[in-house]
């Protein structure tokens, strides 16, 4: 289906390509985002929404056009609400950070988070006295709804905040974010969404979810490294303190007082990562162009593959559902005698075959259950196809039949 955009990435055009499977943790770039950048720095390296010279000028538009388009695509309101940042931790750090809170606040998460959404709560909880509360999912890793519904009763009039991963960088499970936010604001509480792992592999509609903060990262969705974003409802980002003051940030100063900038500047301190901003630009437009349910439905049928060769062999386990439907395109591997590091090494180095190993940042699923060898997760994209999938599925079951 989507064979003939891989002529579009130059890391898999070369003779013996690798396989790349570790499309969670960052994309691949395609030649429009690298020319973009490298355009950038020939071509208009200036400084955007600071000089009026014709570098700035160009970066100033070039700027302005991101925001729009990352606006359109993700349909929020006004082009003025997405904030760019340095990653989707920057952004969930800022509203975390950016926003008041008395001691007994309730904030829920659930307990599958990567630490992005776990540690600046933790961290409000032992400065603050927020009263940070974890939601049990299903046993197969699935939200519990009622679980939610009942934690957000529990919180009563302190409920504040729900922040939930939109897809799990662990599993590749999908919360319910529609209809759990529409119950968190039957409770009176602000809905933000960790979407690193869902705008790149599903169409995102911010009105449609009913949510009021959304962080992203650029470099998951085939843009630079070091770029991400922050949307937020403007009367909500208007009331937000900047946790990066400085320069942008304000509109005037003075030695006794300081007269704070419109978002989004108020929250895009300092000299800005332009080159990023550009291609993040060429990625915005690559990646509008593309059906993203079309690449839902293309991981999942690389997933199936996947999970069709692995599922009964003795030695591992795959995390969460069963049905690579309910997965998107990771399939994360338990192995019960083997660590996944050595697994990850030698099918890089004997097959070509790229993924993560470790505990992808969610340590404390890990630690909940006792388990110190964290897990192999293969991940995939639009990019990827089924030999390459079933090339490392067949691989993996011998390395473990020969090492187990």
């Amino acid at each position: 289906m989507f064979s003939k955009h891989r002529a579009d990435f130059p890391t898999l055009n070369v003779d013996n390509p690798p396989i790349y499977l570790d499309n969670a943790c960052m994309t691949l770039r395609p030649n429009s985002v690298i020319e973009a950048i490298r355009s950038y720095y020939e071509e208009s390296p200036g400084c955007g929404g600071r000089s009026v010279h014709r570098y700035a000028t160009t970066v100033s538009r070039k700027m302005m056009s991101c925001r729009k388009k990352m606006g359109e695509l993700f349909n929020a309101e006004q082009s003025d609400e997405i904030v760019f940042t340095k990653n989707a931790t920057h952004s969930l750090n800022q509203v975390a950070k950016g926003l008041s809170w008395n001691k007994g606040d309730v904030v829920l998460t659930t307990d599958r988070e990567h630490n992005s959404n776990l540690v600046p709560w933790l961290q409000l909880e032992q400065e603050q006295g927020i009263d940070h509360r974890v939601v049990r999912s299903n046993q197969d890793n699935t939200f519990n709804i009622e679980a939610f519904e009942e934690a957000c009763a529990n919180a009563g009039k302190n409920l504040k905040m729900v922040s939930l991963s939109h897809v799990g960088n662990l599993d590749g499970v999908a919360t319910p974010v529609k209809q759990a936010a529409k119950i968190a604001k039957d409770h009176g509480a602000l809905v933000c969404i960790d979407g690193a792992q869902s705008t790149p592999h599903m169409k995102v509609d911010v009105q449609d979810l009913g949510i009021d903060f959304m962080a992203f990262s650029i470099h998951k969705m085939m843009g630079p490294s070091g770029m991400g974003g922050l949307w937020g409802k403007m009367e909500l980002l208007e009331n937000m303190r900047s946790i990066q003051s400085g320069g942008s940030t304000v509109d005037t100063s003075h030695y006794d007082s300081m007269q704070w900038s419109k978002p989004p500047a108020r929250f895009e301190g300092g000299l800005g990562n332009y080159a990023g901003i550009l291609g993040t630009n060429a990625a915005i437009d690559y990646i509008s162009k593309i059906d993203l349910n079309q690449v839902h439905e293309h991981e999942v049928s690389l997933n199936r593959v996947m999970t069709s060769i692995l599922k009964d062999v003795d030695g591992m386990s795959i995390i969460g559902p069963q049905d690579p439907a309910l997965r998107g395109g990771i399939c994360s591997i338990l192995l019960d005698n083997i660590d996944a590091h050595d697994i990850a090494i030698l099918l890089d180095e004997a097959a070509d075959v790229m993924v993560r190993s470790g505990m992808h940042c969610v340590h404390s699923w890990f630690n909940d259950k006792g388990i110190n060898r964290g897990s192999l997760r293969a991940s995939a994209y639009l990019y990827n196809t089924e030999d390459e999938v079933k090339l490392f599925a067949e691989t993996l079951v011998e390395a473990v039949e020969a090492l187990g």
